[in-house]
């Protein structure tokens, strides 16, 4: 497996030095940079795709929530701060650790494998020419659902669940969207906002900012707007 590349956003210098101390020692992080402001990062990442950010959430100016918010991230982010108040907020922008400070190289550890075992998973391909499976188990309050993945209509976050919405039925689960993605083939799929997941073969048409999946209208983020325009660029006829 080649490196994961990422970077450091954080405003206090000893957390920058640990968190560069901490990546020195993982032989699989790549460390790219260390910025002091969201602001410095934001401006890197326009030319940049990390596969890690490490970013903490107090700055001045631009907070690494409001980051998240306000930027179309496709990194795997862990969260760097000395609030744990925010950690609900956090898995709510579908981050993939919360690491608190002082930071425990342990806990860094802990949480860098989360993110290989969940970039292996998105990208190691079926062995053996397997074809993968066309459906994925949820659980939703006491039992476990068979959901057929064709069978998806949309995916909605709604405050700590996530509402699947299929031909036949909804689906409520205490489950993130990073989690639900993490089982389902990108090349079917497209998050056209925060919240909202699609299926790409159920989409009926696409006017302004609003996606239409049967006959409910979904909105499309300005951070997502671009991936969906070249989805529908892919396979729109021309003259």
């Amino acid at each position: 497996m080649r490196k994961l590349s990422c970077i450091i956003v954080d405003d206090e210098p000893v957390a920058r030095k640990i968190l560069q101390e901490f990546t020195e020692q993982v032989p699989f992080l790549d460390l790219l940079g260390k910025f002091e402001s969201a602001m410095k990062a934001e401006e890197f990442l326009k030319s940049h795709q990390p596969d890690i950010i490490f970013l903490d959430i107090e700055m001045p100016k631009v907070s690494g929530l409001q980051m998240l918010k306000r930027v179309n991230i496709e990194s795997m982010v862990i969260l760097t701060t000395a609030f744990p108040q925010y950690a609900l907020d956090g898995y709510e922008l579908d981050i993939i650790d919360y690491l608190l400070k002082p930071f425990a190289l342990h806990r860094f550890l802990k949480a860098v494998q989360k993110a290989k075992d969940f970039y292996e998973m998105k990208n190691v391909p079926t062995a053996n020419g397997t074809p993968p499976p066309s459906y994925i188990f949820i659980k939703s309050e006491k039992r476990i659902e068979k959901v057929e993945l064709s069978e998806i209509l949309y995916a909605e976050v709604l405050g700590n669940y996530l509402t699947i919405y299929t031909d036949r039925k909804k689906i409520i689960a205490y489950l993130t969207m990073k989690s639900l993605e993490n089982q389902l083939p990108p090349a079917d799929f497209i998050k056209i906002h925060q919240s909202f997941l699609v299926n790409r073969s159920k989409i009926e048409s696409v006017e302004g900012n609003d996606l239409m999946v049967g006959t409910k209208s979904l909105p499309i983020s300005r951070n997502y707007r671009d991936g969906v325009t070249n989805l529908i660029n892919q396979r729109l006829l021309k003259r």
